[in-house]
């Protein structure tokens, strides 16, 4: 049987969870500006049709008391870490899938824990009574539908799918809710007559292929009770970044690189929390006309200085001629490899050792962090923060 665990309205709840004054109020997680989205929606935000991705002007008309509170990512992951250890210690086989949500395979755990129901009691109980916050969980012992099943009873629910059930479960499910089928999926799917994976199973298997491609063989299987995912414990980060559409569109180079000097501080802070070097440093820019550009280079030596970062990315910068303004500016590590990697020797010593005094104020700042929150410690240039925040 397989778990899937969803925190309950995440980012929301933990800002109602460290500002109790929020409990109870219709709250979403996003940017306040003309261009701001919801990054997240609390339950009592909900009852107002407010959800994720919807524009932040929207969401206040819809509620005009609306309470609107900026991202702390650092926060969120801090949180997502705890919860992960937690599930780390029920079964050595966790998917991590997002900052919010596993997968967990309770096959082996029985006689530690019981049965994946009362697997997933204490799960919730533990989270409950460590971390302050609620999460759901689906069980079946197929991947799609453990998913789906947390999704049944929310918040705060539980839902068991046994396997005599499943192809019940399945005939009736609704082909909107099986994830992968986008808009244009489903747009398909209904013009085809087919609501439920119960109607899938009644169409032809060439049809369905010829109308979705490959996904159309993965639906199929799927009415029919065949899933061969499994869950896969995290594989190695391949890259961190961070990006943010800007309040409003700029081509003023140094306003760019105050949120340069911000995104690469976040970067750096994150490889070394993972502890990772990164080989390539990418600058990404969105103009007015939505036209990307990315451009990469790779490092002497690999590095998880923010300072170099920064200093990689503002070169990147200063090479973009910026003929339009800019609505979006990120960067990104990638080429990573871990920190207790060999490395040649530096040929350059005086370098080395002022590469290596950035990277100790780094740590510095990191542990200060740590203890205190994000907000605790930035630099002076960054002050005041105006629209700086990481989405």
């Amino acid at each position: 049987m397989i778990l899937h665990i969803d925190m309950d309205a995440f980012f929301a709840s933990v800002e109602q969870l460290d500002h109790p004054v929020l409990k109870g109020k219709a709250l979403v997680v996003g940017g306040d500006s003309g261009r701001g989205v919801v990054a997240a929606a609390s339950y009592e935000a909900r009852k107002y049709g407010i959800h994720s991705a919807m524009p932040i002007f929207m969401a206040k008309k819809r509620c005009p008391r609306l309470v609107i509170v900026p991202p702390r990512r650092g926060r969120y992951s801090e949180v997502s870490r705890s919860v992960m250890a937690i599930l780390g210690r029920y079964s050595p086989i966790v998917e991590q899938v997002s900052i919010d949500e596993a997968y967990l395979d309770a096959a082996g755990c029985g006689r530690l824990y019981g049965s994946p129901h009362e697997m997933a009691c204490a799960i919730k109980t533990d989270i409950r009574d460590k971390v302050n916050l609620t999460c759901s969980i689906g069980i079946a012992p197929l991947k799609f539908l453990a998913k789906i099943a947390s999704d049944m009873q929310k918040p705060d629910g539980l839902t068991f799918i046994g396997r005599e059930t499943v192809s019940g479960v399945i005939a009736a499910l609704p082909v909107k809710k099986v994830p992968g089928v986008g808009k244009h999926a489903h747009q398909q799917l209904r013009q085809m007559g087919i609501a439920t994976l119960g109607d899938v199973r009644k169409a032809r298997r060439t049809i369905l292929v010829d109308r979705l491609g490959k996904f159309g063989h993965r639906l199929v299987d799927l009415a029919h009770g065949q899933d061969e995912a499994t869950v896969t414990p995290h594989s190695s980060t391949k890259s961190i970044s961070t990006e943010r559409t800007l309040s409003s569109d700029t081509q003023d180079r140094e306003r760019l690189k105050k949120h340069l000097l911000a995104q690469s501080q976040e970067v750096g802070r994150q490889l070394r929390r993972q502890r990772f070097l990164a080989r390539t440093i990418t600058l990404k820019l969105k103009d007015t006309d939505f036209k990307q550009t990315t451009r990469s280079v790779t490092l002497d030596s690999p590095s998880q200085s923010s300072e170099t970062i920064y200093r990689t990315a503002e070169a990147l910068l200063a090479s973009q001629s910026l003929d339009k303004a800019v609505r979006l500016i990120g960067v990104g590590a990638s080429a990573l490899i871990a920190d207790t990697t060999p490395q040649q020797a530096c040929l350059f010593p005086n370098i080395e050792k002022k590469k290596s005094g950035w990277e100790r104020i780094d740590w510095a700042v990191d542990r200060i962090a740590e203890r205190f929150g994000d907000s605790a410690i930035h630099r002076g240039s960054l002050t005041p923060p105006d629209d700086l925040s990481m989405d």
